[in-house]
């Protein structure tokens, strides 16, 4: 719901603010004191283009600034949490047009641009101006209304359709792209068929190469080693010398000493300590030097890898590891390009079920839209009935079409005004009185779906009179009930009936001309009705009807 407006240095309004409550306000004045500059103000708020001729003159900006109570919109939520901006209960927007031509606008106090104002602006307010057609004139936006009667049921069948119409129609472009890769790129796909074939065929291993230079350098060594490790063992442990019965004669001599003196015990263990080392370590090295044995064979089968690993890494990469980081790079590239996760057969089974299950649901999409026709059809007819169109017809025609996220249908409103004429599309039905009407009926009957924080009517009363003007007093009400009304009218009708009403006057003097808003008492209201009754010369019978419009009302 929007609560108030702050308008400053906008043409010739130089600063206002307007406070708004729920159901039904009207703002009413004499033509040019500035009634649809507010509307143009708050158009300008909700994301509308801006020209500096907007700015009052000598100012070096206009602002325009709106509170609004955001209820349980779960949509401009998401909207802000993509955003990053905080969720409250209340939600401020700000736009300032300055005289460059540039202009600045923030939302809870974050800068945005003019298309998150558009964004939001589609579900807080709806203006609907006399010529103004809205959405209900655009013929593409009739399958979202129609929609929007549906419950629960109905959502869950849509948002199933369009799960699977997205799946379908990106595994669709993936095989598209597969196809025109493998046409586009045939050369880069065989090369790269031949180079990851040879880096599979070569069963390289991260590290690989260290461990093989590594064993190779041990078996050309083997001698050199082998002469060393025998020579260690031999003075370790042999018949004419050994170094470990040294140690253990050494160890036993002192073990015998250990009572007399505490650093004899300390020397006693370090060397009982020592012993068993070397103890370890010989028995390690005799088994080491009874398994040594030269392999040959071992030899040149490390050589001849050795020798494929070179030629490898020469053609892709300076070492193993980095010609494996060149394989996974490689097969990623030809992945994309051939699709070759799966197989072309198993794509196409994948996109056939799709299409099945796709065209299933379409259809039990669109037997539930016919469904809701029929009721917005019955629900319409009744609302332009109220408004003296006893003998309208509307009705709402279904049209095959291209599969997209909305179905495979395409919806279209038409209307019969008269008794013997065909059925024309709304957007052709003729301007005037009879327009109006037909815009408030549908409106009426949307007002409840549509989740509008405020729906604002410029001036649709015109060209209608005497019972008529009142039907669509009693409807622009109806309307209100369901939320937030906002309208510029001149009907006595309308204005009596409304809960609050606003009057705008524009006030001159030698040095400047400024429009001034100021909400009417019950006394003020019954008096601007009597003027509009009769004129500048306001009669008791005038007020007397007036005031009997306004309690009626």
């Amino acid at each position: 719901m929007l609560l108030e407006i702050s308008i400053k240095n906008f043409a010739i309004i130089e600063h206002v603010s307007l406070n708004f409550e729920n159901g039904m306000t009207i703002l009413s004045g004499e033509t040019g004191a500035g009634k649809s500059i507010i509307i143009d103000a708050m158009n300008l708020m909700l994301g509308a283009r801006a020209t500096t001729d907007v700015i009052r003159h000598g100012s070096a900006k206009a602002e325009i600034e709106g509170l609004f109570s955001l209820g349980n919109s779960r949509a401009v939520e998401q909207i802000l949490a993509e955003q990053g901006i905080e969720v409250t209960e209340d939600l401020v927007i700000r736009r300032e047009i300055l005289q460059n031509g540039r202009s600045v606008s923030r939302v809870n106090g974050q800068m945005v641009n003019l298309s998150v104002l558009k964004q939001l602006g589609q579900y807080l307010v709806d203006i609907h101006g006399q010529h103004d057609q809205e959405e209900l004139m655009r013929t593409a936006h009739h399958i979202g209304l129609l929609d929007s009667f549906g419950e629960e049921d109905f959502w869950r069948l849509k948002e199933d359709y369009q799960r699977i119409f997205d799946q379908y129609r990106s595994l669709r472009k993936r095989i598209l792209e597969k196809q025109k890769n493998e046409q586009e790129h045939k050369a880069r796909i065989e090369m790269l068929e031949y180079q990851i074939a040879e880096i599979e065929a070569a069963e390289l291993s991260f590290g690989e190469e260290q461990q093989l230079h590594q064993e190779r350098d041990k078996l050309l060594n083997h001698k050199q080693i082998a002469d060393t490790l025998t020579n260690a063992h031999v003075l370790l442990d042999n018949e004419d010398f050994s170094s470990l019965n040294n140690l253990r004669s050494a160890m036993n001599e002192l073990q015998s000493l250990e009572e007399f003196d505490p650093d004899y015990k300390v020397l006693s263990t370090s060397l009982t300590e020592a012993y068993y080392v070397v103890e370890d370590v010989t028995k390690r090295l005799g088994d080491v030097v009874d398994g040594l044995d030269f392999d040959g064979n071992r030899l040149l089968i490390l050589e001849s890898r050795l020798d494929l690993i070179n030629s490898i890494t020469k053609k892709y990469g300076g070492s193993v590891d980095d010609v494996l980081t060149y394989f996974e790079k490689i097969s990623e590239e030809y992945n994309h390009l051939t699709g070759n996760d799966l197989s072309g057969d198993e794509l196409e089974g994948q996109l056939k079920a799709l299409e099945k299950e796709l065209i299933s649901l379409a259809s039990q999409l669109s037997q539930a839209r016919h469904d809701l026709a029929t009721i917005l059809e019955d629900i319409i007819r009744q609302e332009l009935q109220e408004l003296y169109m006893e003998k309208a017809r509307f009705q709402v025609r279904f049209a095959k079409g291209k599969f997209s996220r909305e179905g495979n249908e395409l919806v279209e409103f038409y209307i019969s005004t008269n008794p013997g004429e065909d059925f024309k599309p709304l957007v052709k039905v003729a301007s005037g009185g009879e327009l109006s009407r037909l815009m408030l009926a549908i409106k009426s009957a949307f007002a409840r779906k549509e989740g509008k924080t405020a729906i604002v009517f410029d001036e649709v009363d015109t060209g209608v009179s005497g019972r008529v003007a009142q039907a669509i007093a009693q409807k622009i009400y109806k309307i209100g009930r369901y939320g937030q009304v906002l309208a510029i009218s001149h009907l006595p009708q309308v204005i009596a009936i409304a809960d609050h009403q606003y009057f705008i006057e524009k006030v001159s003097d030698d040095y400047k001309t400024v429009s001034q808003v100021r909400l009417l008492t019950k006394e003020e209201r019954i008096e601007e009705i009597a003027k509009m009754l009769a004129g500048e010369k306001v009669t008791d019978a005038a007020r007397h009807q007036a005031k009997e419009l306004v309690e009626k009302g």
